[in-house]
């Protein structure tokens, strides 16, 4: 199977959207590591680093964008947009300017860089903005496809990646933002996932199979909007829900769905994330382990909704 960085899906994906002359890439120093070399090198004149500013960088986009331009904002997913954030709220979002925000090196899989460097927050913090599109891809090629679909699309965006390869799983395929896709279908229990998650998933499933157990696996690509006809059609079907992401339980993908679920069914739900606490320094696939979002985490939780709704 095919391993490879969901950051690099949004470099191959800037290089295409780079076609429209209108698209420029502003970077804060960390031009390689969030894969926007790959740009800069076909298109050098439309790239601005800023240095280690990154309010000042989401600033000059908002100009850019009201002059015409399609910025795409570039910097470790702790800065942009946890740094930059009152800029992203006035400067952008209360101005709905064609910003696309790309927050790479989110979750615990940034591994050794630490707590200080593990985005647990993000989506929490740009999905309670008006205007904005929050987008989590499970993968390199949905993340490929996902910044060609937001360079087209008018408006702000925030696209969220990871440092670990992962496994491909989605088909390269046009990205629609809103929609959610079922990758395995199952009847005994919904597991809804995003980013590093889903792969997560896709492992607790095949483990549950041996043990006779149907798991329906939904990938949840875009939290805002959310596609929650598909989540709640699964869910009357499996009656049992275990959502799964590489972030803090309070505000992320859980709650979204929470929020819109609420008063509308009631079933066994367990969610997978960071409980209410800072990440550390280690290996990605042993933090996943140590703080509970790996497939054995999933299929616990999958075990025990399954069991309290017989």
């Amino acid at each position: 199977m095919k391993l490879k960085a969901i950051r690099d899906g949004f470099g191959e994906g800037l290089l295409k959207a780079g076609r429209n002359k209108k698209v420029v890439l502003l970077t804060a120093d960390l031009l390689e590591s969030t894969r926007g070399n790959l740009f800069a090198e076909k298109y050098p004149n439309r790239v601005f680093d800023v240095g280690i500013a990154e309010q000042n960088m989401m600033s000059m986009a908002s100009g850019m964008a009201h002059l015409g331009k399609i910025p795409f904002v570039n910097s470790f997913a702790v800065f942009n947009p946890g740094r930059n954030w009152d800029q992203l709220r006035v400067s952008v979002c209360y101005s709905n300017a064609n910003v696309k925000i790309h927050g790479s090196h989110a979750g615990l899989t940034v591994g050794p860089d630490g707590a200080t460097h593990q985005a647990l927050e993000d989506i929490a913090i740009t999905r309670v903005l008006p205007n904005l599109v929050v987008i989590v891809p499970a993968d390199a090629i949905e993340a490929k496809n996902a910044v060609i679909a937001i360079s087209k699309y008018k408006g702000p965006v925030y696209i969220r990646t990871s440092r670990e390869k992962v496994p491909i799983i989605t088909k390269d395929e046009e990205f629609v933002i809103g929609k959610a896709k079922i990758i395995k279908k199952g009847t005994d229990v919904t597991v809804v996932a995003c980013g590093v998650e889903v792969n997560e998933a896709i492992k607790a499933e095949k483990e549950l199979q041996q043990r006779g157990i149907s798991c329906e696996i939904i990938n949840v690509p875009t939290i805002k909007p959310l596609d929650i006809k598909t989540i709640l059609k699964s869910i009357k079907k499996t009656k049992a829900l275990v959502i799964a992401e590489e972030h803090q339980k309070a505000g992320g993908l859980g709650s979204a769905i929470s929020e819109k679920l609420f008063g509308k069914i009631q079933i066994p739900f367990e969610h997978v994330a960071v409980n209410d606490s800072f990440g550390e320094s280690g290996n990605a696939k042993e933090l996943l382990k140590k703080y509970k979002l790996d497939f054995k985490a999933i299929k616990s939780s999958c075990i025990k909704v399954i069991k309290q709704k017989n």
